[in-house]
Parts: structure tokens; sequence; C-alpha cells
């Protein structure tokens, strides 16, 4: 009988392909730890990342031949998969990756979007925007809202305080800075918008009478 529920998305591609596929973006993700794609794309390669992570936790023969098979450049890879990221999700009982929609990548191409990201990372989308919020709102001297402060508790949970701590200085020192270039940058434009006045009186005054007298009568014919 035709249709139904699968098991996964088929993405448009053979078994061989969607493979191939998935192991491209599983090896980005270990390299760079932060990818964007389409949404199905971003899902499919989630569960093959989740269960990369699960092998290196697992730390044993069977397990490195298993991640060998799966990323593209494992002379590379390991050393970072069984070193840095098994370390970081040791103690996590699960929940090693995000995915968050985006916009569309390209204007000519509306597929959905989506971030894939290691949670916890240098390059954790939620870690940062959160202490946006928490460098803006001491920014502005008033209290951080309930969602602001649930988030904050989320993402120190496996990562410590120290970290955000670092990161919200970090932002309100580039606050500061570029509100300071904004007076800067307003003050500038005062003085030269001054300077052109003067420079406009100047040329007024350098003018001569003839020449002001049949600018007024081309003026008075047209």
């Amino acid at each position: 009988m035709a249709g139904g529920l699968v098991k996964y998305r088929h993405l448009s591609r053979d078994s061989s392909a969607r493979k191939a596929l998935l192991r491209g973006l599983v090896t980005q993700l270990v390299q760079f730890e932060h990818i964007q794609t389409t949404y199905a794309k971003a899902k499919e390669a989630q569960r093959l990342a989740e269960k990369l992570i699960t092998l290196a936790k697992r730390n044993n023969e069977p397990c490195r031949r298993s991640a060998q098979g799966i990323l593209y450049t494992p002379h590379v890879l390991l050393p970072k998969l069984f070193g840095e990221l098994r370390n970081r999700y040791l103690l996590r009982e699960g929940g090693y990756t995000r995915v968050t929609r985006t916009e569309p990548k390209n204007p000519f191409d509306q597929a959905e979007s989506a971030i894939l990201e290691f949670v916890d990372g240098p390059k954790d989308s939620r870690f940062m925007m959160t202490a946006k919020a928490l460098a803006r709102d001491r920014s502005l001297g008033r209290q951080s809202t309930p969602l602001t402060l649930q988030n904050a508790k989320k993402v120190t949970q496996f990562r410590g305080e120290k970290d955000l701590e670092t990161m919200v200085q970090r932002f309100v020192l580039l606050q500061t800075s570029d509100a300071l270039e904004e007076k800067g940058s307003a003050e500038a434009a005062q003085m030269a918008a001054r300077e052109r006045t003067k420079v406009q009186g100047l040329a007024q005054d350098l003018t001569p009478e003839s020449v002001k007298q049949a600018a007024r009568e081309e003026a008075k014919q047209q």
C-alpha cells in the first residue's frame, strides 16, 4: 500500500547519496561546530551527530572504528572528537546539538533554513544571545527579565558562570565603544556643518557684485 509514515527524510536522494550528504554535514559540524543548511538536512544530520557524540563518550575500539567510518577526515577530527568534544559532554545525558530555524540563505530559494550547532561550544548562539541581553540590561541599568534569567541558568548549567560573565563584559565594552563612536560621529557632523556654513559665507563675500546682480536677473527671468 502506497504512502504512510517513514522513519527518516529521504532528502530526494537514494541511500548512498543520502549517507554521503549526512556524513559531509557531520564532518563539517565537528570541524566548525556551527553550520547552516536547510531545515530538513539539519534535522537528519542532528541524529547522526548525536550518535557520533555517544560513540565518543563510550570511547572504546569499536566506537572509534564506527566514528572513523562516519567522518570524512578522521585523521584530523578524531582527536578533537574523542578529546575536546568528549570531555565537554561527558556529564550531559543528551541533547548535544541544537537546530535553530533562520531566514532562507538564498533570496531566490525560499527553502526553510536552519543552523545546526553544538551546545556549550565557542559558537553557541543561545549563549551569546543571553550574554548580549544581560549586557544590554546592565548598560541601561535595569533588571533582567525572568526569561533572560532562565536562559542564563540553562546556558551555565554545564558550562559555568565564569564564561558567561566574561562574554557579558565583552559585550558591555563593545556597546560602550559603539556609543562613544556614535557620539563622536555626531559631534564631527555638527563641526562639518558649521565649517560648511562658514565656507558658504566666505564664498558669498568673495563673489563680485556684478556676478551677484547677473545671477539675480537670471533668476527673475526664469
